[in-house]
């Protein structure tokens, strides 16, 4: 039996929609198992605008490593340093420049260029500044995003939609606080523990914190915080009652590159 062009790609696309496995395409458009708790629960922790204050006082090494930790952990960010697979090789000179990073700690000069001078306490400059993405509320990233793949939400969070990522990085480029990191290569051989509730990413996408979006949908604080012990402090800006507003008022904060005019919403207190 012949067909003609037009019969051909109507079956083709009958054929797609019936998609793999018995499932349709609109089924596979819907949110995975992983993504869909991304979807608010009905427990879900909300705000008019998420910030965070950096306690350096109560701050020190080991706190931030911990952070550290368990943000990566969670996140199944890589560490491109410790292999899992043997047989995977990574050139050491590489390691630190493609390493991927949501959180990590820098010394002041590093974390508030332009703010440094010859007198600053030997206190101050000795402390591991614990960095991360500063969800401005004028994030330049955002603005260069072809795709939209980076976006802003209602509560300010910056979000990251890696599957829309086409790795121009040019929200890299964009960001002034070096909050991004890109996938040269494969990351997965690089878990050492693969987190099953969180979605690993592909070489070729940019990759960020977003204040555990993820956790705030289930109603759980972000995972830094949970272990800070009191030096990270997270909350809704937007209510004059709440626990990083009053910190804030009651003391004296800084934040990265503010003449910017980002707008960045981590601070710290020094």
């Amino acid at each position: 039996m012949s067909i003609n062009r037009r019969e051909f790609i109507r079956i083709a696309g009958l054929s797609t929609l019936v998609g793999l496995g018995g499932k349709t395409a609109w089924e596979l458009l819907l949110p995975g198992q992983v993504e869909a708790q991304l979807l608010p629960k009905a427990n879900a922790l909300a705000a008019k605008r998420w910030a965070m204050v950096v306690d350096m006082k109560k701050l020190d090494e080991a706190t931030a490593k911990k952070c550290i930790d368990i943000c990566h952990k969670v996140h199944n960010v890589p560490n491109l340093a410790v292999p899992n697979d043997p047989k995977v090789k990574m050139d050491p000179a590489d390691v630190n420049r493609w390493q991927i990073k949501w959180i990590w700690s820098d010394h002041y000069h590093n974390a508030f260029p332009g703010q440094e001078h010859e007198y600053v306490q030997d206190r101050v400059q000795a402390m591991p500044f614990l960095l991360l993405c500063n969800q401005c509320n004028n994030p330049p990233c955002v603005r260069v995003c072809p795709t939209q793949a980076t976006f802003r939400r209602e509560d300010g969070i910056v979000m990251m939609d890696m599957h829309r990522c086409i790795g121009c990085r040019y929200c890299m480029a964009g960001c002034p606080y070096g909050s991004r990191s890109f996938n040269w290569r494969d990351p997965r051989p690089f878990i050492k523990q693969e987190n099953p509730t969180y979605p690993t990413r592909e070489k070729g996408v940019v990759e960020k914190c977003d204040f555990c979006a993820e956790r705030l949908a289930k109603g759980q604080m972000p995972a830094c915080v949970e272990v800070a012990g009191g030096a990270l402090v997270f909350g809704d800006l937007g209510d004059a009652k709440s626990k990083v507003r009053e910190t804030l008022k009651a003391n004296f904060t800084i934040r990265r590159k503010p003449e910017l005019g980002s707008n960045p919403q981590v601070y710290y207190i020094v």
